[in-house]
C-alpha cells in the first residue's frame, strides 16, 4: 500500500479523536465558579474539566458556533477526565419534561445515556468510570457507566416550551446538575487542551499528530479495530487537507424517500464504518444515537429541486400520519449557505407538536407552510429566507419503531 493511501486511512480513522479534542478545547471553561481561572494567562490552553457549563436560552439566528443547531432544548455540557478516578453526576427530578445526558467517547461513539428514555426523570446519581478503575461503588449510586477511555463528552439537553417562566424553571434544573468525586469533593481539574478552541481550519501535520497521540494515550482504539498509526510524516501532511475537505463536502446520507435523508444513523457504536464515523465527526459532531433522536433532513422538494425561499412549500402529514415519537418532534429551517437559523419577523425557527395554537385540518391532517411571506390566518407557518436556498430538519425525539426501521412514509415538500 502506498504512503499516501496509508496516510489517508490513518486520517480517516483518527480524525474523530482530533475533532473531539478540538471540541474539548472549544467548549470547556476557562473559569470555575469557585476555583477561578484555570490560568490567568488569557493565551493559556488550560481549561477546567469535570465541570458542567450551561446555556440558559435557546439558540437563535445570532448564534454561529454550531451548525444546524437545535432550537427545542437548552444545553448542558461537561468534559469528563476519568484518569484520576470516577466522577459522580447528580441530576435533579426533571418532572415530566424530556431531558437527556448523552455520553460520547473520544471516538464519537454515543455509548451511554442518562435521561427520560433510559433512566427516568427522578433525582438520580450516576457513577462514570474509566477502563482502569476497579473500586467499590458507594451507597446511593443509581447507575454505573463504564467508559471505554478516560475522555468523555457529556452533552445534556432539556426541553423548553413557550410557557411564561419555563426558561427560568429549566435554568434551575440545569444548576442542579453537578459532578463530584466519590468523597463528595468537587471533581473539577485543570487540563492542557493544547489547542486553540477557535481553530476551524485544517490543522498542521505536527499539531494533528501531537493531538492524536496525546488522545490515543488515554483512549484505546475501539474493540475490533486495528490502529493505522502513525503514518509517514510527509504523506500525513499531504493528505490532511484533502481528507478534511473531502469529508466536509461528501454526502453519505441514508435515503428515506420523499426527498428526505438521514445524515446520522448510529445507535451506540459506529462499528467498522470508519469513513461514516469520520464524516459525522467533521460535520455533525455530538449527534445522538437514533434511538434517542433522529434528524431526517430535506434539501429538495417533491421534484428534486433545491428548496429556495422564492417559492412557497407545503409539508402535509395525512390524518394519523404525523411523526411517531415518545417524546416530541419539530421541523426546523436553516439557510443553506451557512447552516444557521434564519432571522424572521415572528421569531419562529421551528414548528412542531408543541407549538402553541398548532392547527390541524378538517380531515385531521397537519399542514406546515414553509415560505418567506406570511400565508395568513389558518396556516402553520415556518418562515423561509426570501430568495435563498435552505433546508429543513425533522427532529424526532425518542422515535418509534417505524422510524427506527426506516419504514415511516415521510411526505415530500411540495410547491404550493
Amino acid at each position: 500500500m502506498s504512503n499516501a493511501r496509508c496516510a489517508r486511512e490513518a486520517v480517516i480513522q483518527t480524525l474523530p479523536l482530533f475533532e473531539m479534542m478540538r471540541m474539548r478545547a472549544a467548549t470547556t471553561a476557562r473559569r470555575h465558579p469557585v476555583l477561578g481561572f484555570a490560568s490567568e494567562d488569557r493565551a493559556s490552553r488550560l481549561r477546567w474539566v469535570n465541570q458542567f457549563t450551561h446555556t440558559h436560552r435557546r439558540i437563535g439566528p445570532d448564534d454561529r458556533e454550531v451548525v444546524s443547531p437545535n432550537n427545542d432544548t437548552v444545553f448542558s455540557n461537561a468534559w469528563l477526565d476519568l484518569s484520576a478516578g470516577p466522577v459522580l453526576i447528580d441530576t435533579p427530578d426533571m418532572g415530566e419534561r424530556y431531558w437527556t445526558l448523552g455520553l460520547l467517547d473520544a471516538w464519537t461513539n454515543p455509548f451511554a445515556y442518562v435521561g427520560r428514555r433510559t433512566t427516568g426523570n427522578r433525582r438520580q446519581r450516576t457513577l462514570v468510570h474509566g477502563p482502569g478503575w476497579a473500586g467499590d461503588v458507594p451507597a446511593g449510586v443509581d447507575h454505573v457507566i463504564a467508559a471505554p477511555g478516560d475522555d468523555v463528552w457529556v452533552i445534556g439537553r432539556i426541553l423548553v416550551d413557550e410557557r411564561p417562566g419555563n426558561l427560568e424553571e429549566v435554568a434551575a434544573l440545569q444548576r442542579g446538575i453537578s459532578a463530584h468525586r466519590l468523597d463528595g469533593s468537587d471533581a473539577a481539574m485543570r487540563v492542557d487542551t493544547r489547542l486553540d478552541g477557535r481553530l476551524v481550519d485544517t490543522p498542521t501535520a505536527a499539531l494533528y499528530r501531537a493531538t492524536v497521540e496525546d488522545a490515543l494515550a488515554r483512549n484505546p482504539v475501539p474493540q475490533g479495530e486495528t490502529l493505522r498509526w502513525p503514518p509517514d510524516e510527509e504523506a500525513l501532511a499531504a493528505e490532511l487537507a484533502a481528507v478534511f475537505d473531502e469529508l466536509r463536502h461528501k454526502a453519505q446520507p441514508h435515503e428515506l424517500g420523499g426527498g428526505w435523508a438521514l445524515p446520522v444513523a448510529v445507535r451506540t457504536h459506529w462499528g467498522a464504518d470508519l469513513e461514516m464515523r469520520a464524516r459525522v465527526a467533521r460535520n455533525f459532531i455530538g449527534a445522538l444515537g437514533i434511538e434517542e433522536a433522529m434528524y431526517p433532513t430535506a434539501e429538495v422538494d417533491a421534484h428534486g429541486e433545491v428548496l429556495n425561499g422564492s417559492h412557497a412549500y407545503e409539508l402535509r402529514f395525512p390524518p394519523g400520519a404525523t411523526p411517531e415519537v415518545d417524546a416530541f418532534w419539530s421541523l426546523t429551517l436553516y439557510r443553506r449557505s451557512d447552516c444557521l437559523l434564519v432571522a424572521n419577523p415572528i421569531h419562529r425557527y421551528s414548528v412542531g407538536d408543541r407549538l402553541p395554537g398548532l392547527l390541524t385540518q378538517a380531515d385531521g391532517g397537519l399542514s406546515i407552510r414553509v415560505q418567506a411571506h406570511d400565508p395568513g390566518a389558518g396556516h402553520n407557518w415556518l418562515p423561509a429566507p426570501p430568495g435563498e436556498d435552505f433546508y429543513v430538519v425533522l427532529r424526532l425525539y425518542q422515535p418509534r419503531r417505524r422510524h427506527l426501521e426506516f419504514q415511516f412514509p415521510y411526505p415530500p415538500l411540495r410547491r404550493s
